[in-house]
């Protein structure tokens, strides 16, 4: 027996919504922050694009540049990776993808390393698993 489309998306609400509280609720504040930004539910969570140049995934919230169309489109999928990440981890995720995560994006000598080296940002297990993740959950490579 097969879940149809509503009860595979209320499955995953109430999932990020318990077993993935944590991140959500974070979500929920930052999205509040933003409530003025344009926002599209995708694949059932809430994808708010922001001014901001990176973006961030926390429960059921995608936060994401808004920018041109195709990109847009492969940052949702990594990011909606990232949600699956938070399902599949619970209350772990924040440590075990979230900060290391965070590091990888934003500490100076990673970034410094990345261009250096020319190591690409998905190299990192964090990166690489949501872009994987979020292609296989969503149909879009």
């Amino acid at each position: 027996m097969s879940l149809t489309d509503g009860a595979k998306r209320w499955f995953y609400v109430a999932v990020q919504c318990t077993w993935g509280g944590i991140q959500t609720c974070l979500g929920l504040f930052l999205f509040l922050c933003y409530r003025d930004a344009p926002h599209e539910v995708y694949h059932g969570a809430m994808y708010t694009k922001w001014k901001l140049e990176e973006g961030i995934s926390l429960g059921l919230f995608i936060f994401a540049p808004d920018r041109d169309e195709d990109w847009c489109r492969q940052m949702a999928v990594h990011e909606y990776g990232h949600t699956w990440q938070s399902m599949m981890l619970g209350p772990c995720y924040l440590v075990v993808v979230g900060i290391p995560s965070i590091i990888w994006s934003r500490s100076r000598r990673c970034r410094q390393a990345r261009r250096e080296k020319g190591i690409p940002y998905s190299a990192f297990y964090t990166e690489r698993w949501a872009d994987d993740l979020g292609a296989k959950m969503t149909g879009v490579m």
